[in-house]
């Protein structure tokens, strides 16, 4: 009997298919400095690329066109980055008077701290000083995350002009490697979720930024702007990225208003704008676009941040997106869309079946109705 008369056997599949994940998932972990440089590159350059396409047409040479597009990207980005360090340089000028609100804060918890914990002051300042002994133990760690993050900074740009200059070297590669295959679909699908993700978390970003500086603003938080607009960009971390945003404006209104009521509006203008970020807004315009169920995204953000920490919660859902198009597109492991779609499930209808005859009376009406 001829290989392509054996029957397909499904569990000798996955199993192969699940010690190919294994194994890829390992080399990521172990090569995970050039893995990530590489993940974002292709994000970004997947994003890029209508952008150098139209330019393209217009009889503008891919390189010099991708690097338009490179630069003008980088242009964007150091006006965002000089528009935050602008509101530091405003906030490290109020110092003085903080540092004052800080240390009548500091003796008031400690006050309450005797009082009502009756914790002791040799106890305060023995606790004081094994938390600053903690960070200086972490300070090394924070360089060299510092230092990592600049690295793959300066990798990225170039990762993303090679991967658009040589685009069809790898469209070439992988029709040379699927013999018959001249043509992929999930190619245009890949670059629709990928670009729909991407377009709608800057959106959502945007929105969540303003409504983040209207409720502090409200509040009468110093430096609102400045919290409201870091708060949005910690949203291309999900879930998580809005809540660590509400902690720096929450100690500025404990620090500097006199009333807890102030804190307690911080937490409750984080908190509604995270109900609508999770609830509305996100499903609404990044949800639609990648159309992952509320399950599988945070799975995929639990996986992607055991293996990659921050990067790999960033990359999770675009990812996960990615692979729900590979599998829809796969005869074998179509199967699994079923648990990674949002969309409600639809059995087919067996082809042995007959198909249910309208009564006559019924086809009357439906006539009559047109």
């Amino acid at each position: 009997m001829s290989d392509s008369s054996k029957p397909f056997d499904r569990l000798d599949y996955l199993y192969k298919l699940l010690v190919v994940i294994t194994l890829s998932i390992v080399a990521v972990i172990l090569a995970h400095d050039i893995f990530i440089p590489l993940a974002f590159a292709a994000l970004l350059s997947i994003v890029m690329l209508p952008f150098v396409k139209r330019m393209e047409k217009r009889g503008i040479p891919s390189a010099i066109a991708i690097t338009i597009v490179i630069l003008i990207t980088i242009v964007i980005l150091v006006l965002v980055i000089w528009m935050v360090v602008n509101q530091v340089i405003n906030l490290i000028n109020d110092l003085p008077d903080l540092q004052v609100r800080v240390e009548d804060f500091i003796n008031q918890m400690s006050r309450m701290a005797r009082k009502d914990l009756n914790i002791s002051r040799t106890e305060q300042n023995k606790m004081v000083s094994e938390a600053m002994q903690n960070i200086r133990s972490n300070l090394g760690d924070v360089l060299i995350t510092t230092t990592s993050t600049i690295s793959t900074l300066i990798q990225i740009p170039i990762y993303i002009f090679l991967f658009l200059i040589y685009r069809n070297k790898f469209k070439n590669f992988f029709i040379d490697f699927l013999p018959g295959k001249t043509e992929f679909m999930w190619k245009k699908d890949i670059e629709r979720v990928v670009q729909g993700y991407v377009s709608g978390l800057m959106l959502v970003t945007v929105i969540i930024a303003t409504l983040n500086t209207v409720g502090l603003l409200i509040l009468g938080i110093n430096h609102a702007i400045f919290f409201g607009v870091l708060s949005g960009m910690l949203t291309i971390i999900p879930y998580i990225g809005i809540t660590i945003g509400a902690l720096l404006p929450l100690l500025m209104a404990l620090i500097t208003k006199d009333s807890l009521w102030y804190a307690v509006g911080v937490i409750g203008v984080f908190s509604t704008v995270q109900f609508l970020e999770g609830n509305f807004i996100g499903p609404r315009i990044t949800g639609s676009r990648v159309s992952i169920n509320a399950l599988a995204a945070i799975m995929a953000l639990v996986i992607g941040g055991k293996i990659l920490g921050i990067a790999g919660m960033i990359l999770a859902v675009p990812s996960i997106g990615a692979m729900k198009v590979l599998l829809s597109h796969s005869p074998h492991l179509k199967s699994f869309v079923i648990l990674l779609e949002d969309k409600p499930y639809i059995a087919p209808v067996p082809l042995d079946e007959p198909i249910p005859e309208v009564p006559p009376e019924q086809k009357n009406e439906a006539a009559a109705n047109d």
